[in-house]
């Protein structure tokens, strides 16, 4: 797996560069540190950052290469990730402030819309990847975001533990929508039936279990965002992962509204897929 960890050398960068080089001692991955500057100007300062960087990851001689762009943060991280063929990209989450930011979206929400690969939002000290909470939905079976958390659990030393969270929202319309009883059924009771929810779960598992992971189900009825959030906030998770729904045109300037929320107001770090 290939990695590119962005850095702009501020607080919120060091995080992600600290979870990165945790992932990747983990698992014996090489990464790439890159940051971007506006002028030519900056490039003393550009190497003093991926130096304290590189000092911080202590990671050995050779293990972490290090690239320097001139331009828009967003676009060349973008590129790199492009380019470089990674399969993850991981970077800091900068708490917006100016109203123009929460308009046109944050660093990290721009590269979320617009990169290939998954994107790691880090927020809050790094931990261990022990407990993770993967969110799915029953529209595609198994997700994407499951199979790359297949992939991810596969490089820790131990395998985690992965809470598989869908959530029965109350808000339904429509032919095809749930029965009552759906509404307020557990992971259980759905898994006992030939719903879609419960074939989900079902596959899901399955899929987490060839890695002798800990996984269990779990469902959740309400407010989406509300359900996933409360859910990671009681199960002390160590990460959150979630699926984004890349859009084309006009709309790639906008992160997927309920990624956007998750992303946004979540207090640990989320994946997106």
């Amino acid at each position: 797996m290939r990695i590119l960890i962005a850095t702009g050398g501020g607080a919120h960068s060091n995080l992600a560069v600290k979870m990165g080089a945790q992932i990747a001692d983990a698992a014996g991955l090489e990464l790439t540190l890159v940051t971007v500057i506006k002028h030519e100007s900056e490039q003393a300062h550009a190497e003093a950052i991926l130096a304290s960087a590189e000092a911080m990851m202590d990671l050995g001689p050779g293990a972490v290469q290090s690239k320097i762009y001139i331009g828009n943060p967003a676009k060349k991280i973008i590129l790199e990730a492009e380019t470089g063929n990674y399969d993850l990209v991981i970077l800091g989450s900068r708490p917006t402030h100016t109203l123009l930011t929460r308009l046109l979206g944050s660093t990290a929400e721009w590269v979320i819309a617009h990169a290939h690969c998954p994107v790691l939002i880090v927020k809050g000290e790094p931990t261990p990847l022990q407990r993770i909470l993967l969110c799915v939905t029953a529209a595609e079976i198994p997700s994407q975001h499951t199979l790359f958390t297949a992939r991810l659990a596969s490089l820790m030393d131990k395998p985690p533990e992965i809470t598989i969270l869908h959530v029965m929202s109350q808000i339904v319309a429509g032919p095809t929508a749930p029965g009552e009883w759906q509404l307020y059924a557990n992971a259980a009771e759905l898994m006992q039936g030939s719903e879609p929810e419960g074939d989900m779960l079902r596959r899901d598992m399955m899929v987490l279990r060839r890695l002798d992971a800990d996984v269990r189900p779990r469902v959740r009825h309400g407010p989406v965002v509300e359900e996933i959030l409360n859910e990671a906030r009681d199960g002390a998770y160590d990460l959150l992962v979630i699926g984004s729904h890349q859009a084309r045109g006009w709309q790639r300037f906008l992160l997927d509204d309920l990624a956007h929320q998750i992303v946004v107001q979540a207090d640990r770090p989320v994946l997106v897929v």
